[in-house]
């Protein structure tokens, strides 16, 4: 029978864990997030295999493309993004400038796959599904970009308020709002019409892994422009820029839509980029080309002096590209056939690509698709004599039931033609615009324990990841034991047995530049007395405990 001063001990107690559990709760709610994105976490098939196998490259010998030794090497990646992006964290970490994504814009139209299965409108975790996906791959993209690079992400009405918020997530290791650069609309053609409306945009959102290191961009940053004087203006040579929106994109109900006049009377009637007070003020500062006299018949262009250049800051409206079927038609035509649904226009991949980067930048895309984003580098680099690389990455899946794989029907003979050269669809020869590209599939390694055999396994199958990560793609020696590639500027050594050290250091003996070295280690050995006499050249790893060390951060 309980007394009455043990009903009380018990109760006291009882408030005391009701206390002590009510400060848990409080502590818990403000780990919460107040304000933000909140979606229920989907789990995905080709992330959880990673906690089992480890992902790494192998080559396609037959599908190497090589027109000049001197020029970069572009990569092809075949296989699920999330293994690509996985092996790219090891060889390319803050090493990438420019990242452009295309993704699947999860309309319900059978254009998003998850777990091996199309997402349709009716599915009740339809975004919860999308937003695991693009997460978990963005947080690795991130990783790879440079403190000055950016990420521009394609998306449209379906989930660009979901990607919006997500990106400005930090606390879930993406960008953070203050890295928002801007919000592009890109005026991609005559637009989707409903009863309500027609829409003529589509969004790309661009972010920084910096926004404090980003150099101020310039619309003249990107132009192969040369300053001419075809009108014998007193003041000297200019550049001409486009001032006014297309006959069909212009708006006849916007505050800038108005008529303005050549001096030869003839009118022209459109949406323009200025209001009417500056163009007035263009005009009559003769700052605005209508064509050579006495004619003036061409579409009235802006002039810029080099004086102005400082001031062309780039707006967020991208209309002077080609449209969702201008790029269908050229993709048609480069194949033949319909093969491949709604392509990125070339143009609208080289106006972000030259707004945001250098003549030697890194450019990678993720989900490649049909190859417009290696296409466009290709052209940059011919028009401009750049060395720009690009890194394409995309899956091997049947293109929407129509026969054609996506990497190699599609993506890999649209780069081989452009690189090589191909007759049209009239018969005529198309010149090839060169360059260089290798092509890799992803593979596995089981790995389920960090034991000596497991290691060895990765380190035999991990000669392409580190040809990748140094660039080194020229193989100088051979053996069983170890191997030695070069580049322009350096070597590479894999070296699989402390027995093989004296014989690779013959080898390496008479070599001058600097060599990096891999050397396999059951830990974190590298050896360094072994090479003591070659230090001043060398540069020693640890394999495979620097690819596990990168592993483990990604697959926790």
């Amino acid at each position: 029978m309980l007394t009455k001063s043990m009903k009380y001990t018990d109760n006291n107690s009882e408030i005391e864990i009701l206390k002590i559990e009510v400060s848990r709760l409080k502590k818990e709610l403000k780990k919460k997030k107040k304000y933000g994105l909140v979606w229920e976490e989907k789990p995905e098939e080709v992330i959880d295999m990673c906690k089992k196998k480890l992902p790494v490259l192998k080559e396609v010998k037959n599908k190497e493309i090589i027109t000049d030794k001197n020029k970069p090497m572009n990569l092809l990646i075949e296989g699920d993004n999330y293994h690509a992006l996985s092996v790219l964290n090891y060889t390319h970490a803050k090493k990438v400038d420019v990242i452009y994504i295309d993704p699947p814009y999860n309309t319900g139209n059978k254009d998003f796959i998850f777990n091996d299965r199309f997402v349709d409108k009716e599915d009740g975790y339809r975004h919860s599904k999308w937003l695991s996906f693009m997460e978990k791959r963005l947080k690795l993209a991130k990783n790879l970009l440079k403190d000055t690079g950016v990420i521009f992400i394609s998306i449209d009405d379906n989930e660009m308020a979901q990607l919006k918020l997500l990106m400005d997530d930090k606390n879930k290791g993406l960008f953070g709002e203050e890295n928002f650069v801007q919000n592009f609309m890109w005026l991609h053609g005559k637009g989707k019409k409903d009863r309500w409306s027609r829409t003529l945009q589509q969004y790309i959102l661009c972010y920084a892994k910096n926004k404090n290191n980003l150099s101020s961009w310039s619309i003249l940053n990107y132009v192969n422009y040369e300053f001419q004087n075809p009108d014998n203006d007193t003041r000297g040579s200019w550049f001409s820029g486009s001032i006014s929106f297309s006959e069909e994109r212009s708006n006849k109900h916007h505050l800038n839509y108005f008529e303005i006049k050549s001096p030869s009377g003839i009118t022209w009637k459109r949406q323009w980029q200025r209001s009417k007070e500056e163009m007035t003020e263009l005009i009559n500062q003769k700052k605005i080309f209508f064509g050579i006299p006495p004619k003036y018949q061409s579409v009235p262009r802006i002039k810029i002096f080099p004086d102005d250049i400082d001031e062309q800051i780039p707006t967020n409206i991208i209309d002077n590209v080609e449209t969702t079927r201008d790029a269908q038609k050229k993709l048609d035509a480069l194949f033949d056939n319909r093969i491949f649904d709604y392509p990125k226009p070339i143009s609208l991949i080289k106006h972000l690509v030259q707004l945001s980067s250098k003549e030697n930048s890194i450019i990678l895309d993720f989900m490649a698709g049909s190859g417009t984003t290696g296409h466009a580098v290709l052209e940059l680099n011919k028009e401009d004599n750049g060395n720009r690389k690009f890194i394409l990455c995309t899956n091997n899946e049947n293109n929407n039931g129509n026969g054609y794989k996506i990497a190699e029907d599609i993506c890999y003979p649209r780069i081989k033609k452009v690189i090589e050269g191909y007759k049209n669809v009239k018969g005529k020869q198309v010149a090839g615009l060169g360059g260089n590209i290798k092509y890799f599939k992803t593979d596995f390694v089981n790995y389920k324990e960090p034991t000596d055999e497991n290691k060895i396994k990765l380190t035999t199958e991990a000669t392409e990841m580190l040809c990748i990560k140094e660039g080194t793609f020229e193989p100088v020696c051979d053996k069983k034991d170890f191997k030695l590639f070069k580049n322009a500027s350096h070597h590479t050594g894999i070296i699989w047995h402390t027995k093989a050290i004296q014989n690779f250091k013959k080898v390496i003996k008479d070599i001058t530049g600097k060599i990096n070295i891999y050397i396999f280690s059951l830990g974190d050995e590298t050896f360094d007395e072994e090479f003591e006499d070659v230090k001043h050249k060398i540069k020693l790893s640890p394999i495979p405990e620097a690819i596990l060390r990168v592993y483990r951060r990604i697959f926790k």
